[in-house]
């Protein structure tokens, strides 16, 4: 009989034990599952390095040369409205890209430079290479 070589106190503690160790492989996969959805979510939905490339439209760069702003419209379809989507440059360098500009609903845009690092694009004021507009997110 199994049960015979513990006494009453040695078996409590292997069963709280088994508990323990369940609850907390239970919490470890339920984390990595939440962080793996999570991270799906913002991918699908937010991520600025998926967006369409878009039809060019227009360029500015900034008055020390040291950045461009490229603008395309990205044209969803026939039940989807235009969107802008407005591409930092790096001049200085391997000339790398990066998305910091997605807007809804319109199909023209103005770019102008406040100074330096700050570009306006359709109103939004933004300070490169930092900052970034995304209608998505509040």
């Amino acid at each position: 009989m199994f049960f015979g070589y513990f006494d009453g106190n040695s078996y409590k503690r292997w069963a709280k034990s088994i508990k323990k160790n369940t609850l907390k492989v239970f919490m470890v996969v339920s984390l990595l599952l939440a962080a793996f959805i999570g991270y799906g979510v913002y991918w699908a939905f937010y991520d600025m390095s998926r967006l369409p490339p878009g039809e060019y439209l227009t360029e500015e760069t900034s008055p020390d040369g040291k950045y461009t702003v490229k603008a395309y419209v990205a044209n969803g379809g026939a039940t989807v409205p235009y969107a802008i989507r407005g591409e930092l440059v790096f001049n200085q360098g391997n000339n790398k890209t990066k998305n910091i500009y997605w807007n809804y609903k319109e199909d023209t845009v103005i770019i102008t430079w406040a100074d330096n690092d700050t570009v306006v694009i359709n109103g939004h004021s933004l300070n490169v290479p930092t900052d970034q507009f995304n209608f998505r997110k509040p």
